[in-house]
C-alpha cells in the first residue's frame, strides 16, 4: 500500500486544514486507516482513525470536536477536516494502513506508513 499525505501548511490560531491521504497499491475492505502526528521533541501520538468499512472512527481526546476523519471510497482517499487549531497541534502528520488492526491508536498496528505533511499553527 502506498500512502500520499499533503495539505499540510503555516496556519493561525483558530484556522482550518483539511490533510488528504491518498492510497494506492490495493482494496481497502477491512483496512483501518489513521492518522498520527508528530511534534518536534515529542514522541509521535495518535490522532484519529476510521475503518474503511463501517467507517467507525475513533478521535484522541485532544482532538474530539475539533478534528473530523472521513474516507472517500471512490477516490481511496482519507481526510482530515482540522478546526479550531492551536500551536499544540503543530507537528508533521502522517497517515497510516493497516489490514489487521485490533487497537487503532496504536501505531505499531499498521502495516504502511506516509510521507508526512508539516503542519505549523501560530498563535
Amino acid at each position: 500500500v502506498q500512502l500520499q499525505a499533503s495539505g499540510g501548511g503555516l496556519v493561525e490560531a483558530g484556522d482550518s486544514l483539511r490533510l488528504s491521504c491518498a492510497a494506492s497499491g490495493r482494496t481497502f475492505s477491512n483496512y483501518c486507516m489513521g492518522w498520527f502526528r508528530q511534534a518536534p521533541g515529542k514522541e509521535r501520538e495518535f490522532v484519529a482513525a476510521i475503518r474503511w468499512t463501517g467507517q467507525r472512527t475513533y478521535y484522541a481526546d485532544s482532538v474530539k470536536g475539533r478534528f473530523t476523519i472521513s474516507r472517500d471510497s471512490d477516490k481511496s482517499t482519507m481526510y482530515l477536516q482540522m478546526n479550531s487549531l492551536t500551536p499544540e497541534d503543530t507537528g508533521v502528520y502522517y497517515c497510516a494502513a493497516g489490514a489487521i488492526v485490533y487497537f487503532p491508536m496504536t501505531g505499531t498496528q499498521y502495516d504502511d506508513w506516509g510521507q508526512g505533511t508539516l503542519v505549523t499553527v501560530s498563535s
